[in-house]
């Protein structure tokens, strides 16, 4: 009983670019419903860096009034470019000076990982 309110109150935001092509932001969507799937006891929503809605700042708006006190900003994203390394972590500072109180963390990109790798592999081998 008493874990769940603490449980409810931690967030997640799959953050990509962003497109001006609807497909690729509903990809988005789909990937943050799988993680919704695996982290059932979060708020995990999606945002995007610019040209599409939500924008990061507006996610995280929305998170801290659904009671969320933790927000992770989780990058869909591969490398430590400019918006990994830089801008996520503007945003999230500049979210904790809107939000006192609020613990806003940056998840490192996806990185270079051997399981990346093999899908990289696997969509070369059925090119």
């Amino acid at each position: 009983m008493g874990a769940a309110p603490s449980a409810a109150r931690r967030a997640v935001l799959v953050v990509d670019h962003g497109s001006r092509v609807a497909e690729a932001n509903a990809l988005l969507d789909v990937v943050v419903a799988r993680v919704r799937e695996r982290l059932p006891d979060r708020l995990v929503r999606p945002a995007h860096l610019e040209l599409a809605a939500p924008a990061i700042p507006d996610a995280i708006d929305a998170a801290v009034a659904e009671g969320a006190a933790e927000i992770v900003i989780a990058p869909w994203l591969l490398g430590p470019g400019a918006h990994a390394t830089r801008d996520l972590r503007r945003i999230a500072h500049e979210g904790e000076r809107r939000h006192p109180g609020v613990r806003i963390a940056c998840a490192e990109p996806l990185g270079l990982d051997e399981r990346l790798v093999e899908v990289l592999l696997a969509r070369i081998a059925s090119a």
